[in-house]
């Protein structure tokens, strides 16, 4: 679990002393430059930052791809989130959802835009967060390109690239009756972190910066799980060579993603309690965990793999069960949730 006292202070950026403008003050030039100093060339690139475009090895022949959006307000808080932690983020969540279709991840491309009065250091420490997440999570894959812009709202978006490697994407619609349910990860836990941000560290209808001395037993772990993720990226690729039938990533709670997933194959998903832990409703509830759910043939378990149910036979309207009773609505969606003071 990532420590919260972990390089990521954007004051901390290596480089910067009292020359640390702000955005507005310096040319794209710089900001680029600073960015790219900081993040390696990837191992599947074959022209990397500064074309128009990106020159990215496909070896298979296929390239999987993803992208996804943070927006400051629905998605972070500043007084909750730095840049190295939001860097660390944008790059986890991508490079999940590149993992669950059993491809390894490539490259990153990253669109930023970001208010002129943000400091340069802010963006140096997001460049250390997407380089230090790669080389944690994929090692070999890397920022690549991307593009830049300057708004009153902070938005970062990343577009990510992986490889199959000669095997055939995993999807969510592959789970057959019979297959055992089964999660690589953690279940909960950054969702629990979200819960303590909310209940402790928001007054007033807004965040306030995380007091680590008034932290309980687990409360540090469960704000770095929900800060800066920790996917079990490798365990993808794993998953489809030992035959995964379907399998997606979980970042918006397990009731709420194993219903995608059983909607998606027409079956029905049926979790046992007991294997979801000590906190079986935040297992069902809490997302951002970005664990793999997947789908085997039963018997068919690879290391490092949990088997917490199976897949029965379509139940009309009830496409979770847990202990055989229909799972409600739990779970994070963004439509209905945003802005909302409660966790997922």
């Amino acid at each position: 679990m990532v420590d919260l006292s972990a390089p990521g202070s954007d004051a901390t950026a290596k480089g910067f002393g009292s020359d640390d403008p702000m955005i507005g003050d310096v040319s794209e030039g710089r900001v680029l430059r600073t960015i790219l100093s900081r993040t390696p060339a990837g191992r599947d690139a074959l022209l990397g930052p500064g074309d128009d475009a990106a020159v990215i090895a496909a070896p298979s022949g296929s390239v999987v791809a993803t992208t996804d959006t943070l927006v400051e307000g629905p998605d972070f808080r500043a007084a909750w989130s730095n840049g190295y932690d939001l860097g660390w983020k944008s790059a986890a969540v991508n490079l999940a959802d590149i993992a669950a279709m059993g491809a390894r991840p490539t490259a990153l491309l990253v669109a930023l835009a970001v208010p002129k009065d943000r400091r340069l250091s802010f963006v140096a420490a997001l460049a250390d967060g997407f380089r230090d997440a790669c080389a944690a999570l994929a090692p070999g894959c890397a920022v690549v390109g991307g593009d830049l812009t300057v708004s009153a709202t902070l938005m970062i978006a990343v577009t990510a690239l992986g490889d199959l490697e000669g095997r055939q994407a995993v999807t969510r619609s592959g789970a057959r009756v019979g297959d055992d349910i089964a999660i690589a990860g953690e279940m909960g836990v950054a969702g629990h972190g979200l819960s303590v941000l909310f209940q402790r560290f928001h007054r007033d209808g807004a965040a306030i910066p995380v007091d680590a001395a008034a932290l309980g037993e687990g409360e540090a772990e469960a704000i770095a799980a929900q800060l800066r993720p920790v996917p079990p990226i490798g365990l993808g690729p794993m998953a489809a060579i030992a035959g995964a039938s379907a399998m997606m990533d979980v970042s918006d709670g397990l009731a709420l993603d194993a219903g995608r997933m059983a909607e998606a194959s027409g079956v029905t998903i049926a979790l046992e309690q007991t294997a979801l832990g000590a906190h079986p409703r935040r297992a069902l509830a809490g997302g951002e965990d970005h664990a793999l759910l997947a789908a085997f043939p039963a018997g068919v378990l690879p290391p490092g793999f949990r088997r917490i149910g199976s897949v029965i036979a379509a139940v009309p309207d009830a496409p979770v069960l847990c202990d055989g009773e229909p799972v409600g609505p739990l779970g994070w969606d963004p439509y209905r949730d945003a802005g909302a003071d409660v966790s997922h």
